[in-house]
């Protein structure tokens, strides 16, 4: 628990004067309200007394202090927080983009998304209601302790009870933890309940499976239900407990004024018990705080500390001397305990080569592209571009001179541009015009009413497949990638569309290396060399 929030608070080492600073002001708040409930006292006990004191003359300019270090809190703090969290975001989107570089894979969506809002969103209670308030609450024991050091008794008194409030999420904290984690296991199992029939919805609804979806959210939010239950009851009895602490150091004070202490003292004290509490009052629920942040991290940590499946080389890349490409002896499997995918495949490709790779599915297709973009590691044989490993040149190198129409290619619910911006963030408007037209679309897009800003929809829903599938292309052509990979390219399209298709990638593509992968031919392609994959090799397919 505690390495998990030290690692969380490492990751924030950026923003550790906004936390510090919020962290500050807050203490600063903290003693304000306590020296003007000090004073209080102290003017009230002159009163009862039948004197006067000066101690009231320092309580207007407090009254007017103490709200705007209230509000400098809360904007210091939630400032620092936001910073930190979207710092958090980031550096969890690039581990997960580094671990799952073919996609999801066996990871559920509904859970991920959940470690990445819900979780990464938890982290804020460690500072907020966790760290900020401990702080505060750790001031007031000091200056209680300060104040009251002419009388040691009362301190003692007084004091005792403050600190067991003070540490008693502490000592809470491991049960806490164990309830929090539970708590945010089964948030993501219900996320992950909802999300996934959700995503497959027309299966769901054809296969008549809505029923047994709903049971399963039902039965998720059960254990949700039942794990709040758990973590609630904690931290209502941490706060009963912290309640009769403090309730403790009010008595303590009140006791030591009966037994003869000197009244003024006594009811001083027992004003700066009253102000003490507002802190010490906020443990309890930074106890649950610190749990549901340990929990939280320990969920981000699980999926962000996968080995990736491809290392980062060491050292300065030599660079590649053009864009041949060859591979002698590849052997590749997913994982051990699975079968190999690729066998000894040997092949060589010359710069400008147009060669067609055919094969079944299942046959290590979408594996030797994978390979290929380095988004997954060969365990035997070599490959090599322009004359270097590609085992020595870092992943977004190889992915700048080899790039992929890859079978489902996606675009996003925005606009064409920012859907062509994607290869080429910094590419003008007339180079996506040039892109779309080599694409065979531009015509279609300029007759839009929003042009280059139209909304593709979610996956390009707004758009019809072919449409969709050329936009993908336009893309794929903006970037500079000499070597163009195009995996299962008119998957999904009509016979007619998907030789339209490929008559515009003969002319689109001219100039670069091209790799057509796909399960048949139609006629309209005109590669120099078609070869089949089959056993885990390269063949010289028949005709």
């Amino acid at each position: 628990m505690w390495s998990d929030l030290a690692r969380v608070l490492s990751l924030w080492h950026s923003r550790r004067w906004w936390l510090l600073a919020g962290a500050g002001v807050s203490v600063l708040a903290m003693l304000a309200g306590l020296a003007l409930l000090g004073l209080a006292g102290q003017g009230a006990a002159a009163a009862l007394a039948g004197g006067a004191t000066l101690a009231l003359l320092w309580l207007r300019p407090l009254i007017l202090l103490r709200p705007a270090l209230r509000w400098a809190e809360r904007m210091l703090t939630h400032a620092a927080t936001f910073r930190a969290l979207a710092d958090t975001r980031v550096w969890f989107f690039r581990r997960l983009a580094e671990r799952l570089p073919t996609g999801l894979g066996l990871n559920r969506a509904g859970d991920l998304l959940g470690r990445m809002v819900t979780d990464v969103e938890a982290l804020d209670g460690l500072y907020l209601r966790a760290l900020v308030p401990a702080a505060a609450a750790l001031a007031a024991v000091l200056a209680v302790a300060v104040v009251l050091a002419g009388a040691p008794l009362l301190a003692l008194m007084l004091g005792l009870p403050l600190l067991l409030a003070l540490l008693l999420p502490l000592l809470l904290a491991p049960a806490a933890a164990r309830a929090g984690t539970a708590l945010a296991e089964a948030q993501g199992s219900l996320r992950a309940a909802v999300v996934d029939p959700l995503t497959g919805l027309e299966d769901t609804l054809a296969a008549n499976a809505e029923g047994r979806a709903l049971a399963a959210v039902d039965q998720a939010g059960a254990n949700l239900v039942r794990t709040q239950h758990a973590l609630h009851w904690r931290t209502a009895l941490a706060g009963a407990g912290g309640g009769l602490l403090a309730q403790g150091a009010l008595l303590g004070a009140l006791a030591w004024g009966l037994a003869g202490g000197e009244v003024a003292l006594a009811i001083a004290a027992l004003f700066l018990a009253l102000a003490a509490a507002e802190p010490l009052g906020a443990m309890p629920r930074a106890g649950a705080a610190l749990a549901a942040a340990a929990a939280s991290a320990r969920r981000l940590f699980q999926a962000a500390d996968q080995d990736p499946p491809v290392p980062n080389p060491r050292g300065l890349p030599m660079q590649p001397e053009g864009f041949a490409l060859s591979l002698k002896g590849v052997e590749f499997r997913w994982s051990p305990d699975r079968p190999p995918v690729l066998q000894g495949l040997d092949l060589d490709l010359p710069e400008g080569s147009r060669i067609a790779i055919l094969g079944q599915s299942g046959a290590g297709k979408s594996s030797l592209v994978a390979l290929l973009l380095k988004l997954a590691q060969a365990q035997a044989g070599s490959i090599t571009l322009g004359g270097t490993d590609l085992a020595t040149l870092p992943g977004e190198d190889v992915r700048h001179r080899i790039t992929c129409l890859t079978q489902h290619a996606r675009l996003f619910d925005d606009s064409i541009a920012a859907n062509l911006r994607i290869a080429a963030p910094l590419a003008p408007d007339a180079a996506l015009w040039r892109a779309l037209d080599r694409a065979g679309i531009a015509e279609l897009v300029h007759a839009l009413p929003d042009g280059l800003e139209t909304q593709c929809g979610e996956a390009g829903a707004r758009l019809s497949g072919g449409q969709a599938r050329r936009i993908a292309l336009a893309r794929v052509l903006l970037s500079a990638a000499p070597i163009l990979i195009l995996d299962e390219p008119t998957a999904g399209l009509d016979a007619a569309t998907e030789r339209a298709f490929l008559s515009t990638l003969e002319h689109s593509t001219e100039g670069r290396t091209v790799i057509l992968i796909t399960h048949r031919l139609t006629g309209v392609e005109k590669p120099q060399r078609v070869l089949r994959l089959a056993g885990g090799r390269l063949l010289t397919a028949a005709g």
